[in-house]
């Protein structure tokens, strides 16, 4: 039964998106399966066997990150390292929290649709639902409140994922801070 469901969303979306023209088929079915991954994750986590129906009607307001207080930090000099290339891991930053996202190549590796979030704080840009580099940013300036919504669904995402690791919280680099006040 939940493979109907999923299956007739997945098609409603592609319709939807197809209507709209591909960039809205991208992006629709894109936060479709997000939302099919914080359903399973719910089942999983807390036992909830209707998450899906709450979901995907936009009745749920997506779980609360963990509190970060005490978490290791990662600094924008590390994440930037951090691409997956030449074995490195790959990370991500969304308002601030760094996911390990190594393990899903197939959506972050070198040129797959996810790869210009690696390595970044991509905030806006998960809000905005757009991966062109106009969009990649930690802004949140000017962005309305289903946008902000959306920030939070993805959050929910890497928080719950199987495959996917909280490293810690982004901060600015402190030698850098250091260097900047001696230039002044």
């Amino acid at each position: 039964m939940l493979v109907l469901r999923v299956l007739v969303g997945a098609v409603g979306a592609a319709v939807v998106g197809v209507l709209l023209g591909w960039s809205h088929v991208e992006l629709a079915l894109g936060r479709f399966f997000r939302d099919v991954s914080r359903s399973k994750a719910r089942r999983r986590l807390y036992g909830n066997e209707y998450a899906l129906v709450n979901i995907m009607l936009g009745n749920d307001e997506p779980i609360a990150p963990a509190d970060d207080r005490g978490s290791p930090t990662v600094t924008l000099a590390e994440l930037e390292s951090a691409t997956g290339e030449d074995g490195a891991p790959a990370y991500l930053s969304i308002r601030g929290r760094v996911y390990d996202v190594t393990a899903g190549r197939a959506f972050y590796g070198e040129g797959r649709p996810y790869n210009a979030f690696v390595g970044r704080d991509a905030t806006r840009a998960f809000a905005l639902g757009c991966t062109a580099p106009r969009c990649i940013s930690s802004s949140t300036d000017g962005l309305n409140e289903a946008q902000l919504k959306e920030i939070d669904r993805w959050i929910e995402l890497y928080e719950t994922h199987d495959k996917y690791t909280f490293v810690g919280t982004l901060v600015d680099d402190p030698i850098d801070a250091i260097l900047a006040a001696l230039d002044e």
